[in-house]
């Protein structure tokens, strides 16, 4: 744990601190799917961003990790209207080692789990497994093409491991999220960082883009096309409506031309003139549109 953020630190940011100042209630991520919520105190107090602590959810007890103050403003984001739970403590040492007591108990307990999974051939595939800090359950995170009857796999899990177990089915783009590392960018993935939720993401917004299409490039460690195409998106789109489409007639400083390429960044159009003359244009000198494209437009 970061020395700055390690609970000898925090008291003497909280006597710094008038008592009506110190925050009641936080954001926390906990959870291998990252959950955030929003967790209130017993008694206020200064929690320094990336502190390890001990949350109570509706699951049981958790580790999690501090990333603000909760607000008005963080609630309406997330869209929590209502707290996850509380903060019992920051963490201590004696939790790190609880922590990895836990955590090497989460393995063992995959292994068991894919174990029986053969021994019945069922038709998943184990993803991961997450044990409880509190040791209340073990959520299993599995692939399956066709619904599964795990009923026995269930009482044999909970029977060998002695505790509560939860089946969870996830989708080709969770697995990433679970288990995936670096992107091409170099980059941790997005899905396993900052994204709650995963875009949709289309095509057609490559194409804008005017991304390669080539399958291999545009798609992410799931096999599925990068989220990063859709941060830009409605950037291109905003533009692309406020120039003149391709294979539109238009009147610049130039004289008249067709429209037969946009840049969409630059807010720039390539026109070709009499004589097969192609000039970079930018919108600005577009004086007017004699006609535009009926059959639509494309980037």
């Amino acid at each position: 744990m970061d020395r700055s953020a390690s609970p000898e630190n925090l008291p003497d940011e909280n006597e710094s601190r008038p008592l009506n100042e110190l925050p009641r209630a936080y954001v926390a991520r906990f959870g291998v799917t990252r959950i955030v919520g929003d967790f209130s105190l017993k008694h206020p107090q200064w929690i320094p961003r990336n502190t390890a602590v001990i949350l109570r959810t509706d699951r049981g007890l958790e580790w999690g990790t501090v990333l603000c103050p909760a607000t008005d403003k963080t609630r309406n984001y997330l869209g929590n209207q209502q707290e996850s739970g509380r903060i019992v403590r920051v963490a201590t040492p004696e939790d790190e080692v609880e922590r990895d007591t836990v955590m090497q108990m989460e393995r063992e307990q995959f292994q068991a789990g894919q174990a029986m999974i053969r021994e019945r051939g069922l038709q998943m595939s184990l993803i991961d497994s997450e044990f409880l800090f509190g040791r209340e359950r073990v959520v299993f995170y599995y692939l399956s093409e066709d619904r599964v009857d795990f009923r026995e796999l269930v009482k044999g899990l909970a029977k060998s491991l002695n505790t509560r177990i939860e089946m969870r089915q996830m989708g080709i783009r969770d697995e990433a999220k679970l288990l995936a590392d670096y992107g091409d960018c170099g980059q941790p993935v997005c899905c396993n960082t900052h994204l709650r939720e995963m875009p949709p993401v289309s095509m057609k917004m490559a194409k804008l883009q005017k991304a390669t299409l080539d399958p291999n490039k545009i798609s992410g460690r799931c096999g599925r096309l990068k989220c990063c195409l859709r941060y830009e998106y409605d950037t291109y789109e905003e533009h692309r409506k406020e120039l003149p489409p391709v294979g539109a007639t238009v009147v610049t400083k130039q004289g008249t031309g067709r429209v037969v390429a946009q840049e969409l960044l630059a807010k720039k159009l390539l026109v070709a003139y009499e004589g097969q003359r192609h000039v970079m244009t930018d919108a600005k000198d577009i004086v007017t549109v004699i006609k535009g494209k009926s059959t639509g437009s494309s980037a």
